[in-house]
C-alpha cells in the first residue's frame, strides 16, 4: 500500500464525523431535499461508518465487503417506499455518488494521490453504492410482494363476505373486480365457511361486481355446482342484462338456480 493511500485512509478514519456531515449537507442541497432531524442523524451515522470503513478497507485490492449499516440503511430506504415509488430512492444515488466522488477527488489532490490511486478509491466507493442500490431494490420488491399479497387477502375478504340472515339462509354480496386470486379465494375460503354455517339457501348478489367475463362466470358456476351437490340452493340476485347475456353466451347450465332482479325479490320469495 502506498504512503499516500495510507494518508487518505487515515484521514477518512480520523475525520469520519465531519466528512459524514459534509456529505449529507451537500446531498440534501443538491437534491433540494428536506428531511426530519431523525432521518438526517441516521444518514450522518451511516456515512460516519462508511468513512470509518473506507479508512481501513477501501484501499485493499478487489475488496468486496460492505458495511452492515449500509445494508440496513438500504433496507430502511426500501421500507420507507413500500406503497410508493422506488424511483424516489433510486434517483438519490446518482447525486450522492457525485458528491462523494468530488470529495474523494479533492482529498486525492490534497494528499497527492496518483490518478490510478484516485480511481481505485472511487471504484471501491462505487462498488459499495452498487451493492447498496441492489439491496434497496431487492428489499423493495420483496416487501412490495408481501404488501401486495396482504392487500389481496384483505380485498378478497371484503369482496365476498358471508352474511347470515336467518337460520339456514345467508347472502354473499360479490363486490369489485374478480381476478384469479379472488376466484380461488371463493373456493378455498368462502365455500368451506358456507358449509360450516350449515346454509341451506345461499343468495349470491352480483350488484357490486364491477366487471364480468365468461371465465369468471364459469368459475362461479363450478362453485355453484359444488354447493348444489351439497344440497345448498343457489339464488342469484342483482341480475343485469350484461350478466344474462354472458350466461347465455357461455352455455352454462343454470340447473336449479333461481334468478331475481334484486335482493328484495329474493327475500320475499323465500
Amino acid at each position: 500500500m502506498s504512503k499516500t493511500l495510507k494518508k487518505i485512509g487515515k484521514h477518512f478514519a480520523e475525520n469520519a464525523d465531519s466528512l459524514a456531515i459534509e456529505v449529507v449537507e451537500a446531498v440534501l442541497s443538491s437534491l433540494d431535499l428536506k428531511i426530519s432531524n431523525t432521518e438526517k442523524d441516521q444518514a450522518i451515522k451511516m456515512y460516519e461508518e462508511l468513512f470509518g470503513f473506507l479508512g481501513g478497507s477501501v484501499v485493499e485490492k478487489d475488496y468486496l465487503g460492505v458495511p452492515d449499516i449500509i445494508l440496513e440503511w438500504s433496507k430502511k430506504n426500501a421500507q420507507s417506499q413500500v406503497g410508493g415509488r422506488i424511483s424516489e430512492i433510486v434517483l438519490r444515488y446518482s447525486p450522492t455518488r457525485e458528491v462523494l466522488n468530488d470529495l474523494i477527488t479533492k482529498l486525492s489532490i490534497q494528499y497527492e494521490l496518483s490518478l490510478k490511486e484516485n480511481a481505485s478509491v472511487i471504484k471501491q466507493v462505487n462498488k459499495i453504492f452498487d451493492l447498496s442500490l441492489n439491496e434497496t431494490v431487492l428489499a423493495f420488491e420483496e416487501l412490495s410482494d408481501k404488501h401486495k399479497k396482504e392487500a389481496q387477502k384483505e380485498l378478497a375478504e371484503l369482496s365476498a363476505p358471508v352474511v347470515p340472515i336467518k337460520e339456514g339462509v345467508a347472502i354473499v354480496p360479490l363486490i369489485g373486480t374478480f381476478d384469479e386470486y379472488r376466484i380461488a379465494y371463493l373456493g378455498n375460503k368462502v365455500l368451506p365457511k358456507i358449509v360450516d354455517m350449515q346454509v341451506r339457501h345461499l343468495i349470491v348478489d352480483y350488484s357490486g361486481v364491477l366487471t364480468l367475463d365468461i371465465e369468471f362466470t364459469h368459475s362461479l358456476s363450478q362453485l355453484g355446482m359444488v354447493l348444489e351437490l351439497l344440497d345448498i340452493e343457489i339464488i342469484i340476485t342483482g341480475m343485469t342484462p350484461q350478466l344474462a347475456q354472458i350466461i347465455v353466451q357461455s352455455g352454462i347450465d343454470v340447473g336449479k338456480t333461481r334468478y331475481f332482479a334484486n335482493l328484495k325479490q329474493a327475500l320475499e320469495n323465500l
